[in-house]
């Protein structure tokens, strides 16, 4: 039996998927030690996990520092993380020396779970609860002005923070290489493997199991009414005027609705039917899910998940770069739209229209055939895994390099056979093209490769 350690963020979205896990190690024989929050330590205690409280480790943060971290930001969340990293360095470094654990499970946006793993040289198992992300798949990723703005303009305070982790043991070349995926690590990632994009481009190291859950519940679709579920998850959630604009659109119709605000909505600020709108600080989703005809949802990846595990199709809404590339692969499967501003004939389209609950069912099948919480246990317990295969991302990096280059010199040849003339226009067109034309010859390369590998 093995010894293992858990690491996850103080997100709920990232601590769900491992405590069915948590449960089944425990289960089968394992030592099992939680690394986390007080917040979840009643649901860690409850899968009779060891929990060990890290909250004395977390900053105290300014109004704007938790501003920042309850819109995403990716400057603000990295560098608290390096703070959190720094914090736990000499605690983890007692607790290692005690414990010796054998295996540690940490979540990708963990960054004291990983380079801890590293420094130790500790075998470590990605828990990832997006779609894994590698420079194929983050092509679904569409960032908002301010997104990009927030990293462009946050990256001199994260390589400072950064070379702070030098002095600690840990080597860290950037920040996206700790969150980034690569072909040699393992990880477990809780989808199928039909629904993450570009899957071809995994290696055998990723597992996708599918959702990790607790419950299973009995479809119960077929109601007097049909039944309209609508949360924005448990972060970017206080959304008063987005809930009262559902209301007004939809309670009208033959439909009961309900609504999981969070905690800090005031719930008696909304106006509502009560015959037919429910509203809660939160719900047991799979169990809302299991009898829904329609979800209005954010588009986190566990909520997507867990709406296509039950078969019910989705009205889009995304409010995050990742919560952007989950929709788009939904509306590519064909279980649910985007939200337009008509809240109501979109809502009504996918209530009068079968073929978005067919679809979320043909995947509901294929989430149900991807092995869960067993196969990804049974993961666990065989790692680490050494294997020989070939790398598509490097062999696809080594033909990008090499096209990047002929490109460039066709451009300077043609230049030249001008004898420089128009140069400058020839020279901005090529640079104006470049990026397009060799996406579209990686594209090609790509399909040719997963042909033949």
């Amino acid at each position: 039996m093995k010894n293992i350690a858990f690491f996850c963020i103080p997100a709920f979205g990232h601590t769900n998927p491992l405590l069915p896990i948590a449960r089944e190690l425990v289960e089968r024989g394992h030592h099992v030690r939680f690394y986390s929050f007080d917040l979840f330590k009643e649901k860690i205690e409850s899968t009779k996990a060891t929990y060990i409280s890290c909250d004395r480790f977390l900053s105290s943060l300014t109004n704007k520092q938790e501003k920042k971290l309850k819109n995403i930001s990716t400057t603000e969340m990295t560098i608290q993380s390096i703070h959190i990293t720094i914090e736990m360095d000499s605690f983890l470094n007692e607790e290692f020396k005690k414990e010796k654990p054998d295996l540690i499970i940490t979540d990708s946006a963990c960054f004291w779970g990983k380079l801890s793993a590293m420094k130790y040289k500790i075998p470590y198992v990605v828990s990832t609860t997006t779609f894994a992300f590698n420079q194929l798949s983050s092509s679904y990723m569409k960032q908002s002005f301010k997104e990009v703005a927030d990293i462009i303009f946050g990256l001199p305070k994260v390589s400072k923070e950064l070379k702070k982790l030098e002095q600690y043991g840990y080597h860290v070349k950037n920040a996206i290489s700790l969150v980034s995926s690569d072909n040699h690590t393992d990880t477990l990632v809780y989808t199928s493997k039909s629904f993450q994009p570009f899957a071809e481009s995994f290696s055998s190291h990723y597992q996708f199991v599918g959702p990790s859950l607790f419950d299973h519940y009995t479809l119960d679709k077929h109601h007097e009414r049909a039944l309209i579920y609508i949360s924005m998850g448990t972060i970017i959630n206080e959304r008063l005027d987005f809930y009262q604009k559902c209301i007004d659109c939809l309670q009208d119709e033959d439909v009961d609705i309900i609504i999981s605000v969070g905690n800090n909505v005031p719930i008696e600020q909304l106006h509502f039917n009560k015959e037919k709108v429910h509203i809660y600080p939160s719900v047991n989703q799979l169990e809302v899910l299991s009898r829904a005809n329609l979800f209005i949802t954010h588009c986190g990846m566990n909520s997507v998940s867990e709406s296509l595990y039950m078969a019910t199709p989705m009205l889009l809404c995304p409010q995050t770069a990742e919560q952007r590339a989950v929709a788009r692969r939904t509306k590519e499967i064909g279980a649910g739209i985007m939200l337009d501003d008509d809240i109501h004939s979109s809502a009504m389209k996918i209530l009068h229209n079968p073929q978005f609950v067919s679809s979320a069912m043909q995947y509901r099948q294929d989430f149900i055939s991807s092995g869960g919480v067993k196969k990804a246990v049974d993961y666990i317990e065989g790692a680490p895994y050494k294997k020989d295969e070939v790398d598509l991302i490097e062999e696809l990096n080594k033909y990008n390099r090499k096209t990047k280059l002929i490109y460039w010199m066709i451009i300077i040849l043609l230049i030249f056979l001008l004898k420089g003339k128009y140069g400058l226009i020839i020279g901005i067109i090529a640079f104006l093209c470049s990026f397009p034309v060799r996406k579209k010859l990686q594209m090609r390369k790509y399909d040719k490769m997963i042909k033949n590998y």
